[in-house]
């Protein structure tokens, strides 16, 4: 006999929540290894790791194919995320194949001129207090992702509105949903729809590869065209989240930042270690194919589950000390970029980018100093600083 799923006593997508989303999610994950949500009885969390990396790894069980809230007709790109094996197998391939060794050293190159470029303009106003999302980590992947890409120069305004109106998508249609959507208008969706179109892509680009993949016939001309949205929204905003909370970790444990400073190969440690420590998604979704037992709980087949990375990321049972951040932790198995066949085909380039934003920082700037609040992201499911106000004490 099996014991009932208990319910949390918190909503953990409300403002309040999201506010202050490490502790509720922490909260969760001790409440109970299996934990159902308090006003939608047809959704489990699981938060504990060793839940979430078997669920993550087992994608017959937990199928990416429908998920919490699950709207197909939402304006995220419905493709890869909501796909299992054998159609996911063979799309990713594509993006896989696009980021060969050759085109991520010409990547790597502009990468770092980006950056030394962005820190040299700070540097030469000497020490300043600065919002690290807006002037550094938005800055940086606002332009590299969408250049990459072969994206038009026009309309990239739009992009932190468009990262909001998908990342809203993937939460419940709550309060904080409604607040997303009524500050999107139409004009957002209307770029991000043409910018992504074979017609306005640069010839050499990540984007146009897709297109030329089609060509082949390696996939079809709209699943290219769902590519490109992809790469634009799903890389984007995780990298500008990460490489913020990596910035945060640097002005709260200045011990650390000193270790990299020392040791500059610990660069790409620091940034493993900032997604482990915070990660920018909260959860991923899937659906039970099948009566799923843990812990004597049954999740019944056809449940739908969210899979939590950040609770899992910090879950006592697999971490030593686990709120500290620490540049020097064995982080293997950490869930930051997924796990199993969705594990995030875009790895290499997110390191690509903190390698050279980051080496940057670390080159440049002596210490960072905090000067103000954290301003959270009012997202669901995304998760990080939205606001980071730091003082740069240039080297």
């Amino acid at each position: 006999m099996s014991t009932p799923i208990p319910v949390f006593d918190t909503d953990p997508f409300s403002h309040d929540s999201i506010r202050d989303a490490r502790a509720v999610d922490d909260r969760l994950r001790e409440f109970s290894p299996v934990v159902r949500l308090k006003d939608d009885e047809d959704i489990v969390m699981l938060a504990r790791f060793e839940h979430v990396s078997a669920g993550l790894k087992d994608w017959k069980t937990f199928s990416s194919t429908s998920r919490p809230w699950h709207d197909p007709n939402s304006v995220r790109p419905e493709l890869l995320l909501t796909d299992d094996p054998p159609k996911h197998t063979r799309v990713r391939a594509v993006v896989a194949s696009a980021l060969s060794t050759g085109a991520l050293s010409k990547m790597a190159e502009d990468f770092r001129q980006d950056a030394d470029a962005l820190v040299g303009r700070l540097k030469d106003k000497g020490d300043c207090e600065i919002d690290a999302v807006q002037e550094l980590t938005q800055a940086f992947v606002y332009k590299v992702l969408p250049d990459l890409l072969g994206l038009p120069e026009k309309g990239r305004e739009h992009l932190s509105a468009f990262g909001n109106m998908v990342w809203a998508t993937m939460g419940p249609m709550n309060a904080v949903f409604q607040d997303t959507m009524a500050a999107t208008g139409q004009p957002v969706i209307d770029w991000a729809t043409d910018a992504c179109k074979r017609e306005n892509l640069l010839p050499g680009s990540l984007g146009m590869a897709m297109y030329e993949a089609a060509d082949r016939g390696e996939i079809t001309q709209d699943e290219a065209y769902l590519l490109v949205g992809i790469l634009l929204s799903a890389a984007a905003d995780t990298t500008v989240l990460t490489m913020a909370n990596a910035i945060r970790a640097f002005s709260e444990f200045p011990d650390q930042y000193e270790l990299v400073r020392e040791n500059p190969q610990l660069v790409k440690a620091a940034f493993e270690e900032s997604l482990r420590w915070d990660s920018p998604s909260r959860m991923a979704g899937r659906i039970a194919m099948r009566d799923v037992e843990i812990d004597g709980h049954v999740i019944p087949a056809g449940t739908r589950c969210g899979l939590m990375f950040a609770a899992a990321n910090r879950d006592p049972r697999k971490w030593t000390d686990p709120d500290r951040y620490d540049v020097r932790r064995q982080n293997l198995g950490q869930l930051g970029f997924g796990f199993g066949v969705h594990a995030c085909v875009g790895r290499v380039l997110a390191l690509l980018e903190a390698e050279a934003l980051l080496g940057a920082l670390v080159r440049n700037v002596r210490r960072f100093e905090p000067t103000g609040p954290v301003e959270p992201w009012m997202t669901t499911i995304g998760h990080g600083p939205v606001r980071l106000p730091v003082r740069l004490h240039f080297a």
